[in-house]
C-alpha cells in the first residue's frame, strides 16, 4: 500500500486533467436511473437482500431549512414554518413501517445517517419521535459500536440539542461550516460564527460522541486564499476529527437557488487551484491524511484506520469504515442501494406524499445492475477508498482476466502511466501520490456510461 499520508500536488497535470467528472457515490450514477424501474423491482431486490443477510445502512432525508444557502444543490424545502415538518414526518414513519415489514427483522443496523436539508430543523421531540419509529421497524445496535451520524448548521441549532442527539444514539457529528469569512457569508447567505462551532464541538465532545466532521467550500463569492487561509486556520485550531473541503460547483441552469450569486464574484479557475493546492498542503502540514476525493482524517480516526487496512468504503454518503451493508433510504429523493439494485424515492414533496398516502412505495425510478455493472462498481470503489487495484481480486470474484476484459481500458490510462498518474504491472494498478488527487479522472476511464450520458448532464470540476 502506497503510505497514508502522501499527495503531491503538480499544477502542470492538475490543470490537464481538472476536467468534470463524477464523484461516485454511485456506479453507475444518477443520471442513469429510469423511470421503467418501481416498486415491484425493488420488492423483489429486498427479498433477495433478505436471503443474503447482510447488515443493514439507514438513511433519511430531512428537507426542511429555515433559510436557504445560495450554493446549496441539495433538495430542500426552505420555510420558517417549523409546523410543516410534522405532516412528513407522518409519512416518513409510514415509509419506515412499509420498508421495516419487507425486511429481516434480525438484520443489524451498522450505519444511520440523518440528512438534508437541515436534519437539525425538527424540535427534539420529533427526533424522538422518528428515531422511535426506526428502532421499533429496525434492528438499531445498543452498544454504541455503529456509525450513527447527523448533519447539522451550527448557525441554526442550540447546544442543547447536542445531548439530545447522543441519547437518541447518534455518535458522529457532521457540520457544515463553509467558511467563517463574512463578506463570503453574506454572499451565500450561510451564517455561522467560530464561536458557535466551538461550543457545539465542545458539546460534542463532552458527550463522547465518537467523530466530529465538518465540510468546507472553496470556490464561494469574494473568496481568495487569504481569506479562506483565516478559515482553515480557526479549523484546524477547532481540531475536527475529518474534514470535506468541497469545489463548488456553479450551475445556475440546474439549480435556481445559484442564480441568486453573483458570478463576477468568483475565484477565477487559477484562484481555486491555488486555494485547492494550499489546503492540501496545510491540512497534511497540521496531521491529517488525505483519504481522497476531498476529504481528509486524523491518523487515528476510523476513517483513516479502516483505509490502512484495506476495509474503508464508498456509498451515497461518502466514504464509510462500514461497508456489505444493503442501504435503505427514506423520504423525498432519498436513494436506496439494496442487492444490485438502486431505487430512489420521488423528488417532489407531494408526489411523495402521495405515493405514501396511496399505500405504496414511493419510487420513481431506479437502475438495475447487470454483471458488468457490478464488476465496473467493484474496480472504482477499489481505487477510490485505497488508490489500488489488485487484479486476482478481482479475476476470482468475477472470473474473468482483467487485463483481457480492460484491455480497451489500461491503452486508455496510457498516457496517465507516461505522465505518472499511475503504475500498471501484470498483477496491479496502483495511483501514485501524483495521481491521488485526480483519482476522479482515473476512474472515469472505467466508466462505461460516461461517453454515453445525456448531453444535459453536468458534473462538477475534478479540482
Amino acid at each position: 500500500m502506497i503510505s497514508e499520508n502522501t499527495a503531491i500536488w503538480d499544477r502542470q497535470l492538475i490543470e490537464r486533467y481538472d476536467l468534470s467528472g463524477p464523484r461516485y457515490t454511485s456506479y453507475p450514477t444518477a443520471p442513469q436511473f429510469h423511470e421503467g424501474f418501481g416498486e415491484a423491482a425493488l420488492c423483489q431486490a429486498i427479498e433477495r437482500s433478505n436471503a443474503a443477510g447482510r447488515p443493514l445502512s439507514l438513511y433519511f432525508h430531512l428537507p426542511f431549512c429555515s433559510t436557504v444557502c445560495y450554493y446549496c444543490a441539495c433538495n430542500k424545502i426552505i420555510t420558517a414554518n417549523r409546523k410543516r415538518a410534522m405532516p412528513y414526518l407522518e409519512r416518513l414513519i409510514t415509509e419506515v413501517a412499509c420498508q421495516g415489514a419487507l425486511f429481516d427483522r434480525s438484520r443489524p443496523v451498522h450505519q444511520l445517517h440523518w440528512g438534508g436539508g437541515t436534519p437539525t430543523y425538527i424540535s427534539d421531540d420529533e427526533k424522538r419521535l422518528l428515531m422511535a419509529a426506526t428502532r421499533k421497524h429496525f434492528n438499531l445496535l445498543d452498544d454504541d459500536s455503529g456509525e450513527y451520524s447527523i448533519e447539522i448548521h451550527p448557525g441554526d441549532m442550540d447546544v442543547s440539542t447536542i445531548s439530545c442527539l447522543r441519547d437518541l444514539g447518534f455518535n458522529r457529528l457532521s457540520m457544515g461550516v463553509q467558511d467563517f469569512d463574512p463578506t463570503v457569508q453574506q454572499a451565500v447567505n450561510r451564517f455561522n460564527s467560530v464561536e458557535e462551532v466551538r461550543a457545539l464541538v465542545e458539546a460534542g465532545r463532552a458527550d463522547g460522541f465518537h467523530s466530529i466532521s465538518m465540510d468546507l467550500i472553496y470556490g464561494l463569492p469574494h473568496q481568495t486564499w487569504d481569506t479562506f487561509k483565516r478559515t482553515l486556520d480557526s479549523i484546524i485550531d477547532l481540531g475536527p476529527d475529518r474534514l470535506s473541503v468541497f469545489n463548488y460547483a456553479h450551475l445556475p441552469h440546474l439549480f435556481k437557488v445559484q442564480r441568486q450569486i453573483d458570478e463576477s464574484a468568483l475565484p477565477s479557475a487559477a484562484e481555486k487551484l491555488l486555494m485547492m493546492e494550499s489546503i492540501t498542503q496545510m491540512l497534511l502540514k497540521a496531521g491529517y491524511v488525505y483519504i481522497g476525493m476531498d476529504h481528509f482524517a486524523r491518523p487515528d480516526d476510523e476513517l483513516a484506520v479502516a483505509q490502512r487496512n484495506g476495509v474503508l468504503q464508498r456509498n451515497f454518503q461518502g466514504y464509510s469504515t462500514h461497508g456489505g451493508a444493503d442501504l435503505v433510504a427514506f423520504g423525498v429523493s432519498a436513494i436506496s442501494a439494496i442487492d444490485n439494485v438502486f431505487a430512489q424515492n420521488h423528488k417532489q414533496i407531494e408526489d411523495y406524499q402521495t405515493a405514501i398516502d396511496s399505500g405504496h412505495l414511493p419510487v420513481a425510478r431506479g437502475f438495475e445492475l447487470s454483471r458488468d455493472d457490478l464488476l465496473r462498481q467493484m474496480v472504482i470503489k477499489q481505487l477510490i477508498c485505497h488508490f489500488e487495484l489488485n487484479f486476482a481480486d478481482i479475476e476470482q470474484q468475477f472470473g474473468v482476466v482483467f487485463t483481457d476484459y480492460f484491455a480497451e481500458e489500461l491503452l486508455q490510462l496510457r498516457s496517465m502511466m507516461d505522465d505518472g498518474l499511475v503504475v500498471l504491472s501484470p498483477e496491479s494498478l496502483r495511483v501514485t501520490p501524483v495521481g491521488r488527487l485526480l483519482i476522479r479522472r482515473i476512474c472515469m476511464t472505467f466508466d462505461a456510461y460516461i461517453n454515453k450520458s445525456w448531453p444535459e448532464i453536468r458534473y462538477s470540476k475534478i479540482i
